[in-house]
């Protein structure tokens, strides 16, 4: 049975709390927090929305699986490690851009693979979630 009071405050908390995730994904290379840290709030945020609403109506509003996150985080996460390569780099080397970027700050290869770890992060959580949740769904049925 749905609560009509969880659904109202999932439609309010969803968006802060996606707001909240991003903040710890652009402030973990500066102080702690990152893409581990902000993926776990991001998965939070969805696992209250698939609790209030229904893991369909969570479906509806990722647009895709969340399994397809996880290639896609390793790749640009992969990408920010051998980048430096190209440079004549070791792997793992900050590269940074010159100027900041107004509220976000210094821009470097660590930003990209912090975004990386969030995505791996969000597509193991939501599809481990996804297929506890409908696996129990066709066990009722």
């Amino acid at each position: 049975m749905k609560s009509p009071i969880l659904q109202s405050a999932t439609k309010y908390l969803l968006p802060i709390l996606l707001l909240f995730s991003f903040f710890l994904l652009l402030r973990g290379h500066y102080y702690p927090g990152g893409g581990f840290v902000g993926g776990l709030v991001a998965s939070i945020a969805f696992v209250l929305h698939s609790f209030a609403n229904g893991p369909d109506e969570t479906m509806k509003i990722l647009k895709r699986k969340p399994l397809s996150l996880i290639p896609t985080g390793l790749s640009i996460s992969a990408l920010s490690i051998t980048l430096p390569l190209l440079f004549g780099y070791p792997p793992m080397t900050g590269l940074w851009f010159e100027e900041p970027i107004p509220f976000i700050g210094m821009i470097g290869s660590s930003l990209f693979f912090d975004l990386g770890v969030y995505l791996v992060v969000v597509g193991v959580v939501l599809t481990i979630l996804f297929t506890i949740s409908l696996n129990n769904l066709e066990e009722k049925n």
